[in-house]
């Protein structure tokens, strides 16, 4: 009787034991299969999009190339003059086909290299405030969207450092450009084109303070080898915006600052997409 027992316990743990394997192993399936999708979607997102930051020594001017890698569809924000060749070249090596030459404003430190650009790659139109007066294929405002691929940067109007500075926000991938209205730890000059201490200050905080903290922020020059900054850091660190209203005002209308280098050659040539004696001004 008690060896009939044991067999009957021991079949019985057999049993149990052969369960429990047969759970586990479907469990190591399901998971599996729900990893591999995970990382097939995370992997699809993070593939989908091409982002380059490139740099002009001569007037510390950011340049980004951002595309759709599915259908090569690109836009470049902010080129520079002497930076055509380069821009074209690594254009043409990702096999892009770049539809906008946008700009941030009308830039007073560098003449842009849309004209050059547009001369070079066929179909490309250039972009710039309609604030701005200057010559475009397409002048924006506030609220609109440039498209390229499957995604697109939502057009902000960021006025203050010049009356029509834009932001462009990508939002596929966390991600806003910000001109001269903010830069890392501190702010374009509001003390020419327009400018305006308490517009900047409103426009900051209003438009670009108010995305999520986790957004980073590529601004348009940076003068210390510093490439990007975030919405918390800037709302936490910089020296200027962290201040009241009053204190930013009277910080900017006290930084005495010489004309930019280059203005009197940059604004009427940006007037016009910088095609405006490009000879000349380039010699």
């Amino acid at each position: 009787m008690m060896a009939l027992v044991q067999r009957v316990v021991f079949t019985a743990s057999n049993q149990v034991l052969r369960d429990c394997v047969k759970s586990v192993r479907q469990l190591e399936r399901v998971s599996s299969r729900s990893l591999h999708h995970t990382a097939t979607q995370h992997s699809n997102k993070t593939d989908r999009h091409i982002f380059r930051q490139l740099f002009d020594s001569r007037s510390s001017t950011y340049t980004y190339l951002l595309a759709d890698s599915s259908t090569k569809e690109a836009i470049i924000i902010d080129p520079v003059l002497e930076q055509v060749d380069r821009d074209v070249s690594l254009i043409k090596d990702l096999q892009l086909n770049l539809i906008f030459a946008v700009n941030t404003h009308l830039h007073a430190d560098h003449i842009t290299g849309t004209g050059q650009i547009k001369k070079r790659l066929s179909g490309c139109k250039s972009v710039i405030a309609e604030a701005t007066k200057a010559e475009a294929d397409r002048h924006i405002v506030e609220g609109e969207r440039i498209k390229f691929g499957g995604t697109h940067v939502q057009v902000v109007s960021t006025p203050g450092h010049t009356d029509g500075c834009m932001t462009y926000v990508w939002h596929d991938k966390s991600m806003a450009f910000t001109g001269d209205a903010l830069l890392i730890r501190g702010c374009g000059r509001t003390d020419f084109q327009q400018g305006s201490p308490a517009r900047l200050y409103e426009s900051v905080h209003k438009k670009i303070f108010t995305l999520p903290d986790h957004y980073l922020l590529y601004p348009a020059h940076d003068y210390n080898g510093r490439t990007v900054t975030s919405v918390r850091e800037e709302k936490r660190l910089n020296p200027r915006l962290t201040k009241t209203i009053e204190e930013f005002t009277k910080i900017m209308n006290e930084l005495n600052l010489p004309p930019p280098k280059y203005i009197n050659e940059s604004v009427p040539a940006n007037m016009v997409c910088g095609m405006y004696e490009v000879k000349d001004v380039t010699a």
